[in-house]
């Protein structure tokens, strides 16, 4: 059993734990709790976790937010991994910031990265991961807030966040999709 999991941000220290970046510090997490590490190869930072009698092929693509959809069908592809076995972790500006929702289809929601594998593997089916980062800013400021880092306030719920997405992610690969939305999308962190 093979899974795809994929984080979705921007490379460069200037995006490091930012909201855009979520994507990549949940499955920075997932890989450091099991103990592996990040190496760079086409298209992405890739790292291979075994747990569970699971693979896990790790990627935070490199290719920029826009093009997301290249690096994740590429390792798709090289893995043979199937659609119904990847799980994509995004940012969500339209979930507050004390939620989580997983769901096996739906559309790109306005997100590039997500826009961008839709166009590459022409499909809305397949699970995502999104991380609630709330919509508090002021008009026009989106950029300026998407890019932004977490509040001293934010950081602990980030932390607890990251913690049940990483849950998420080993429920996701050995008890099923509906497993894992039951165990995140009702679950509210304070």
């Amino acid at each position: 059993m093979k899974f795809l999991i994929t984080g979705l941000g921007n490379i460069g220290n200037e995006y490091a734990h930012t909201r855009h970046n979520i994507g990549f510090d949940v499955v920075a997490a997932f890989i450091q709790k099991h103990g592996g590490s990040f190496k760079q190869d086409r298209l992405a930072y890739v790292s291979e976790v075994k747990w569970k009698g699971r693979i896990f092929i790790c990627i935070c693509p490199t290719t920029f937010m826009n093009l997301s959809g290249k690096a994740f069908k590429y390792w798709m592809d090289k893995e043979k991994i199937g659609l119904e076995n990847t799980l994509t972790v995004l940012d969500d500006l339209a979930l507050p910031i004390h939620k989580l929702r997983i769901r096996g289809t739906g559309s790109d929601g306005g997100h590039n990265g997500l826009k961008s594998i839709q166009e590459t593997v022409n499909s809305v089916a397949y699970a995502k991961l999104r991380f609630g980062i709330g919509n508090d800013f002021p008009k026009g400021m989106q950029s300026d807030f998407v890019l932004g880092k977490w509040t001293k306030a934010e950081e602990p719920i980030i932390k607890n966040k990251i913690e049940k997405s990483v849950e998420a992610i080993e429920i996701f690969a050995t008890q099923g999709l509906n497993a894992a939305m039951n165990a995140v999308n009702n679950y509210a962190f304070d």
